[in-house]
């Protein structure tokens, strides 16, 4: 996992990365604007083709945001302007909290313009570029939690979990309008987990270029902790070696008590992760996807040399 910094595109510290531990393969698995920091699941080599695990999950952040004003990207790097006057007295921490909790559960949100969802296969930054609004669609979105951290005058901090999909600079903006100030901007935003991963496990790319080759690839989860809500089972050696070639095997699973057409992370006995199966019978296993095992560079960025 990387903590991107401020100031650069995901798709920057995705190429940094990339040149860094020499990487074939890399992808990440979920953008985070420029202006945003936090956290960013990379994925190196093999581990690129289980990464749509990670694209649908829950996420958290804490953002920063000013009442009174809005800006035309929802950020701070957008052009703002004031909405209320400047006699119009701040709210308390009571009025926030509460105003906060009527945003919790299914909702529809509108995708701002300054987003990367694309029409006609053109993002709708561009068309925001160039004066053009068009018509988006409602999408579905789940708020989690959402909390007041702090509040000072118009200036508040929050942490909100929600649901893959949320723009959190629309949220911002809504609550602004939900207080009575017209909208709301926001002037930073951290991403502090993605699914089970923790900001807590990140490394920032100046820990990654201050580290030695070897000790890159120490900052490397393995694959498989993208993989923790797929149950695992163990195979003997020719087992392994006939899914490995894209075979199908008849394996006893009774003790397992999995039903069929569930996916299966598969080990041999050496507890070597292999990729992922599926059961499609009582006792037949299929590969699904499969890794190679002798990749170079493979793996998730992870947290701290050991």
């Amino acid at each position: 996992m990387l903590n991107k910094p401020s100031g650069i595109s995901s798709n920057r510290a995705l190429q940094i990365s990339k040149r860094l531990l020499s990487a074939a393969k890399a992808g990440h698995t979920g953008t985070l604007d420029p202006m945003a920091q936090g956290l960013l699941p990379i994925c190196l080599g093999e581990a690129t083709k289980f990464s749509s695990t990670l694209l649908g999950v829950d996420k958290t952040y804490v953002a920063s945001l000013r009442l009174g004003y809005i800006s035309n990207t929802g950020d701070a790097e957008g052009e703002i302007r004031q909405v209320v006057g400047s006699d119009v007295n701040p709210p308390d921490f009571g009025q926030v909290t509460g105003i906060l909790q009527t945003f919790l559960g299914r909702s529809s949100q509108i995708p701002p313009m300054f987003s990367a969802l694309k029409q006609h296969g053109k993002p709708l930054y561009r068309y925001a570029r160039e004066g053009i609004t068009v018509e988006r669609k409602a999408r579905e979105i789940v708020i989690h939690a959402a909390s007041l951290d702090t509040l000072s005058g118009f200036e508040m901090t929050i942490t909100v979990r929600c649901s893959s999909g949320t723009y959190v600079r629309t949220l911002a903006e809504d609550i602004g309008k939900a207080l009575g100030y017209g909208g709301a901007y926001l002037t930073a935003l951290s991403r502090i987990s993605v699914g089970h991963f923790e900001l807590s496990q990140a490394c920032d790319l100046d820990q990654l270029e201050s580290e030695t080759p070897v000790n890159r690839q120490k900052l490397l989860c393995p694959i498989d902790s993208l993989l923790n809500d797929i149950p695992s089972i163990v195979l003997d050696d020719d087992e392994a070696l006939r899914l490995r070639r894209g075979q199908k095997i008849r394996k006893n699973m009774s003790r397992y008590g999995l039903p069929v057409n569930t996916q299966l992370k598969l080990y041999d006995d050496r507890n070597v992760f292999l990729g992922l199966g599926e059961r499609i019978d009582p006792e037949v296993i299929v590969p699904r996807r499969m890794i190679s095992l002798h990749e170079a560079v493979t793996g998730a960025i992870a947290g701290s040399v050991d």
